[in-house]
């Protein structure tokens, strides 16, 4: 086989570009001064806006890259629509992400050239990962996009926290990563490729001796992909991790993150593995039950007094999201599995504006106010009603009621997704979940419009810069937070006002 292979640069342009961002924004960190350095997240932001345009001329989705000379069916770099959306989907979340971290690296606690580079290295490896179409490529992108998360989770100076929850993130995740890589020797040997379109055809077919072989490499190729969309009973990284990471960091891994682990499950489970819908089918369904289930169960029991409430709320949510995102997956074992696929990137779109909208107003509200705790947030509306109101319909969008209406199809497609491939009992399971969701939310929006019960400053138990009157050097910091609440909630109102735009995906289909 002849292995030259030919490549086409503008089809691979979005992570490259944001690849370079991240090399142009370390070395400007070496020649910047001190007092000009808070360029660097606007360069950073810069970066990732123009990856994002850099889509445009990939829209139509029928270009690949890295092709074999011989055989041009054969490609390791294929820019569909699944990929271009997803793409799509990181940059913007990183995009969003990256407004968020602006007043943090402002403040020297969290190194800004460092943070920027990690930032966008990791954004680049999860733009690379829709795209990949062998398994070599794809556990490239999935590590390039994870590398850096450790950093971030940890980089903060002067954290107790942050240096504990990286260690537990990184120790996780390597576990995962041996799996996974011991799973993709085992396809290699049985399927003698890694190419995705060759596996297809291959493992089925192929020796029957090596037919366990093949299974159990099936299955343990999953792992990876299930650790990083916090699938139970690989969470447990998840609330120790955000609570101890910077909140841009926490939001990142919960949007950008889950949508890099979604794209890989798609990727092998409906264009690698299809011939083994009958192993890998069961086990998301079981996932998803589970993910669902334990994610609302620690959200429902958490303490609004607790200290970091509001983030672990937060994470145990975002676990139960990632149950609802694996139902269609699941599904695509036994219905179109486009429709499937395509039904899992519309509740991602969906998913990806709302929560990292709640993210950024979480970041609004513990600049200003220094308060993590559910119990902080009440009366917010009595301060800071514009704030209040865009929490409120964030929340309300993750919990599937109107004005909302986005998260409330979304959850209707997903549901719809499960009864139509047959899987009844998932469907009752989601429902369920869906129902004691809706505790959590209501209860954390009405906190926002109760009266406070002392002053949102001057607590005793809080230190005394959280407290002090907000300088206007602060308050200017807070206009990046401003701008990622404004973008994120025009994205969740246009989608609730035109659920098409994104609920198109669900009859289109997209593999």
């Amino acid at each position: 086989m002849n292995l030259t292979q030919n490549v086409e640069w503008a089809v691979v342009a979005p992570p490259l570009i944001a690849a370079v961002a991240a090399v142009v924004v370390l070395i400007a960190d070496l020649f910047l001064p001190a007092a000009r350095r808070p360029l660097l997240g606007w360069l950073a932001a810069g970066g990732l806006a123009l990856a994002a345009l850099a889509l445009l001329p990939l829209r139509d989705g029928d270009r690949a890259t890295f092709c074999l000379a011989d055989e041009p069916a054969l490609c390791a770099y294929t820019a569909d629509r699944f990929a271009v959306i997803v793409q799509l989907l990181v940059l913007g979340g990183a995009f969003l992400v990256a407004l968020l971290a602006v007043p943090e690296t402002a403040d020297d606690d969290i190194p800004g050239g460092e943070f920027w580079f990690l930032l966008l290295s990791s954004a680049s490896g999860a733009a690379l990962l829709p795209a990949a179409r062998d398994l070599a490529t794809l556990i490239i992108a999935l590590e390039v996009a994870t590398l850096p998360a450790y950093a971030l989770v940890g980089l903060r100076r002067g954290s107790r926290t942050g240096p504990e929850a990286a260690l537990k993130f990184f120790l996780t995740s390597v576990t995962a990563t041996a799996v996974t890589l011991l799973g993709v020797s085992f396809v290699y040997a049985a399927g003698g490729s890694l190419f995705f379109a060759e596996l297809a055809t291959a493992l089925p077919g192929g020796d029957p001796q090596l037919a366990t072989l093949a299974e159990a490499g099936v299955a343990l190729t999953l792992v990876g992909f299930a650790f990083k969309t916090a699938a139970v009973p690989f969470h447990f990284w998840v609330p120790e991790t955000y609570v101890g990471a910077p909140l841009p960091v926490a939001g990142y891994l919960s949007v950008v993150g889950k949508a890099a682990g979604l794209a890989g499950l798609a990727l092998v489970t409906t264009l690698a593995f299809p011939g083994y819908g009958d192993l890998w089918g069961p086990a998301l369904g079981l996932l998803a039950a589970l993910t669902m289930t334990v994610g609302n169960a620690a959200a429902l029991r958490t303490d609004p007094s607790g200290p970091h409430s509001a983030i672990r709320l937060l994470a145990w949510s975002s676990v139960g999201q990632a149950g609802y995102l694996l139902v269609p997956l699941a599904a695509a074992a036994y219905t179109d599995r486009g429709e499937a696929v395509g039904t899992t990137v519309a509740y991602a779109l969906m998913y990806a504006a709302v929560n990292l909208g709640a993210f950024a107003v979480a970041a609004q509200v513990a600049r200003r106010h220094g308060g993590r705790r559910l119990a902080d947030y009440r009366g917010l509306y009595a301060r800071r009603p514009l704030t209040a109101l865009a929490l409120a319909f964030f929340l309300l969008c993750l919990a599937g009621l109107p004005p909302g209406v986005v998260g409330l199809f979304a959850k209707v497609a997903v549901f719809e997704a499960a009864v139509d491939a047959g899987l009844g009992a998932l469907a009752v399971v989601m429902a369920i979940n869906v129902a004691i969701a809706l505790f959590y939310y209501l209860r954390w929006t009405a906190l926002l419009f109760r009266p406070a019960e002392e002053p949102a400053v001057g607590r005793a138990d809080e230190p005394a810069a959280a407290t002090a009157a907000v300088p206007a050097a602060l308050a200017s910091l807070t206009v990046p937070l401003t701008g990622a609440v404004g973008l994120a909630g025009a994205a969740a109102l246009a989608f609730s006002g035109a659920p098409q735009l994104i609920l198109t995906f669900v009859s289109s289909g997209l593999i």
